[in-house]
């Protein structure tokens, strides 16, 4: 099978190389295309991967490219992780944010719009060229905003796009583990899971039948055994009867979070394009590319969400897994390829119907009750040779199906943005944020992001 990679000069796309040599994985892709607008970036990832310690014999073959149709022509497979302006454009939407008093963060509130407003475009660039030049490929995206990115692609690509982020699955296995019963991989019997890309709950664990997270919530010890108990404390996730995804941290804990970014020396992207700046010119034809590689990957990965921990906490080691959207996505392509025995169970972003039926469970028009059948949500799915179904999940409580629906009318804004070239839309999406809230703000926002991407001028004038 040929598998391109949209955004090859990625950071991360030796976790998938990586993941593709060995394991479950092993065989399923005989050509690795890298595709990107970076011509550089491509040949320092080619050489980590070519310097990366596999089995012999293990290896699919690496094609880069800078032509996209070069690069999707005979691809049944293609992955998209881009992101239009790089980590400098990363610093840009966290600063105007943060210089404005509100939350400055990759994909949560005012820098997640602006950084929509740049990637959908060229993710619909991506789409149509997929229509030319391999019409029968899927795509799997983990573009961030990835639900957002995702939504905006259906109506080009309908069930062949999928969003995927390894954020909710990782946080089923984590619950699961500490409640003493660990889910097989592929497997999410009993799990209620609802939300949107990044703002999601976990509201049942029952692989055997009985509701283990009552239990989990009532444990101190099982608790801090987890990143998200850490994060959120006991004594709130007992009040929400619930586990919220990692990134809810944002909306919780809002003046909390943005105070602790501000007193950081740099921001996030500050931090890794300091740290990409120096590592890429280095990795070009280097017999040591992948340890200097690797070096860097657990630095990056100690540093998430580091506004959440004290000054000089560490992550715990059992977070530094090294990622997992990768085998996220790898587990969606071997199912879509029919090589997987029987459905494959999984956390992904969908459109919220047509609904998979499940056994016990009356018949749903949608997967998410109270949220609109073509808003894409995130959700448990069945991945077939057939694409990925939602499964059933109960009417979200209150407090949680009224962020959602606040949050996705901002999303439906962001996208009009882009596919009207309205600007008043974009304004409406920063002012409507819940984590923004002001038409005076939403406006400061808008105009601070225009004076960093003349792109998002272009855009209005276009149209």
């Amino acid at each position: 099978m040929r598998l391109m990679i949209a955004g090859g000069g990625g950071f991360r796309v030796p976790l998938v190389y990586r993941a593709l040599c060995s394991g479950p994985f092993a065989g399923l892709v005989d050509e690795l295309v890298l595709y990107d607008v970076d011509a550089s970036r491509l040949v320092a990832i080619e050489s980590v991967l070519a310097a990366m310690p596999v089995p012999e014999g293990s290896r699919p073959a690496v094609v880069i490219s800078t032509d996209l149709g070069q690069a999707l022509a005979g691809t049944r497979m293609v992955f998209a992780a881009i992101r239009p302006g790089g980590t400098a454009g990363r610093m840009i939407d966290e600063r105007v944010a943060l210089d404005l008093g509100v939350l400055g963060q990759e994909t949560t509130g005012a820098g997640g719009i602006s950084y929509a407003l740049r990637s959908i475009p060229r993710m619909l660039e991506l789409a149509e060229a997929m229509r030319v030049h391999c019409p029968d490929a899927w795509l799997i995206n983990f573009t961030n905003p990835a639900g957002m990115v995702t939504e905006a692609l259906v109506p080009v690509l309908g069930k062949r796009v999928i969003g995927i982020c390894d954020s909710a699955g990782g946080l089923v296995k984590r619950a699961a583990a500490a409640a003493g019963t660990p889910l097989p991989d592929g497997r999410l019997d009993g799990v209620g899971y609802y939300g949107l890309n990044h703002l999601g709950w976990l509201y049942r664990l029952a692989p055997a039948g009985t509701d283990l997270l009552p239990g989990l919530l009532s444990s101190h010890d099982a608790l801090a055994s987890m990143e998200e108990g850490r994060l959120f404390g006991q004594h709130m996730l007992e009040l929400l009867g619930c586990l919220p995804n990692e990134y809810l941290y944002y909306y919780y804990e809002t003046h909390h979070a943005t105070q602790a970014i501000r007193r950081q020396s740099e921001t996030r992207g500050a931090s890794i394009h300091g740290q990409q700046a120096a590592l890429y010119p280095g990795l070009a034809g280097s017999a040591d590319a992948y340890a200097r590689w690797d070096a860097a990957r657990l630095s990056r990965e100690e540093g998430y969400l580091a506004e959440s921990r004290e000054e000089g906490e560490q992550r715990d080691e059992s977070d530094l897994a090294g990622g997992g959207y990768e085998r996220v996505a790898l587990a969606v392509m071997r199912a879509l390829s029919g090589s997987s025995s029987g459905a494959t169970e999984l956390i992904l972003n969908v459109p919220n119907s047509p609904v998979a039926a499940v056994a016990g469970v009356a018949t749903a028009k949608v997967a998410v009750p109270g949220l609109p059948a073509d808003a894409v949500v995130e959700v448990p799915c069945q991945v077939t040779s057939d694409g990925a179904l939602p499964l059933a999940q109960d009417r979200p409580g209150g407090q949680f199906l009224t962020l959602m629906r606040h949050v996705k009318e901002v999303e439906r804004l962001t996208i009009q943005a882009v596919r009207e070239g309205s600007r008043e839309a974009a304004l409406q999406a920063f002012a409507a944020h819940p984590l923004v809230g002001s038409a005076d703000l939403g406006r400061q926002l808008l105009e601070g992001y225009e004076d960093g991407f003349p792109e998002l001028v272009q855009l209005w004038v276009e149209h």
